[in-house]
């Protein structure tokens, strides 16, 4: 199943609109590579670990 990481549920100063939808290890590279960039976020066991918990299973429109 396709998980799906989106912005605009987490809070952040910037106001961010991305949504990640992919394949479990997709989603999660993708989103760790933007937190770092945009969000200066640190790329750190723990971080991945949140990030992971924070993961939906995508809904079929």
């Amino acid at each position: 199943m396709r998980k799906v990481m989106d912005c605009r549920e987490y809070p952040s100063e910037v106001g961010c609109t991305l949504t990640i939808i992919g394949e479990e290890d997709e989603v999660m590279d993708a989103a760790v590579q933007h937190a770092v960039a945009v969000h200066g976020e640190e790329d750190t066991t723990e971080f991945r670990d949140a990030l992971r918990g924070m993961l939906k299973t995508e809904v079929a429109a």
